[in-house]
């Protein structure tokens, strides 16, 4: 299911973040149409720049809960689908703090073709608590929607401290049945580790891709990784709550581009 999301080889997906979303903590009124544009004008950012993906992320709904409000899923629904309506590249979806169910429901109600899991298997120790693994959940719900919806699962997701060693992390992972693996490093921007990624390909066959602190300069060490999502590097002057910036997209794609 993978490739069938990415065709393309070592994809680019770049981070859509959204405002505040009405019932978040931040929000300050004024319904959608703010958060909407905003969207869409990032969406449009990557796709200028030659992006080959992009993942709609409730970044500004911080502090999060465990599992998002129905407010939450509702209004993403609304937003991803507007997105998918437009968009010239797959869409996917990312509930924080770590709500597959939902990102699954939004994916499939709005057409997303994937979704981002933070905590697939296994348990994190994170500053929302305790947050268990929902691979069982999240495949059964997958079935019974019939939603063709590429999954990619976090090994030692950024943010949260993992009681197991990261190989075996990465094979319990993959035992679960995700279509792909995430590594990070240990915060939002903050670089993977070439080493993480060459432990978590040496543990399973699926692809792997890399998920935070990807820059240009840095690239080229993870050569061997299958696709890299980019957040903070994309916005304007690396700002993560900036707007996305194509020419920073269009630099890091011909980057990647040269690894391919």
């Amino acid at each position: 299911m993978f490739d069938a999301v990415f065709p393309v080889k070592k994809p680019l997906i770049g981070m859509v973040h959204l405002g505040p979303l009405p019932g978040s903590v931040r929000y300050g009124g004024g319904g959608l149409g703010e958060v909407l544009e905003r969207a869409l004008s990032d969406l449009a950012a990557l796709e200028e720049g030659g992006a080959d993906a992009a993942l709609v992320e409730n970044f500004g709904d911080a502090p999060f809960p465990k599992r998002a409000s129905k407010a939450t899923v509702a209004f993403m629904a609304v937003i991803v689908r507007e997105l998918v309506r437009r968009a010239r590249i797959p869409v996917g979806v990312n509930v924080l703090r770590s709500d597959g169910e939902a990102a699954l429901a939004v994916a499939a109600a709005a057409g997303a073709r994937f979704i981002r899991v933070n905590v697939f298997s296994g348990v994190a120790f994170t500053d929302q608590g305790i947050i268990e693994g929902e691979a069982h959940r999240l495949l059964s719900l997958r079935r019974g929607l019939g939603a063709e919806v590429a999954i990619l699962a976090d090994v030692h997701v950024k943010h949260a401290w993992h009681p197991q060693p990261l190989p075996q992390a990465a094979h319990d992972a993959a035992r679960n049945l995700p279509d792909a693996l995430i590594v990070t490093g240990a915060g939002t921007g903050l670089p993977a580790r070439p080493e993480d990624l060459a432990a978590v390909k040496a543990a399973c066959d699926l692809p792997v891709l890399v998920g935070s602190g990807v820059t240009p300069e840095r690239v080229a060490g993870f050569r061997a990784a299958d696709g890299f999502i980019v957040g903070t590097y994309l916005k304007r002057g690396g700002d993560v709550h900036g707007p996305v910036d194509p020419a920073r997209v269009r630099e890091l794609a011909a980057a990647i581009a040269r690894l391919r």
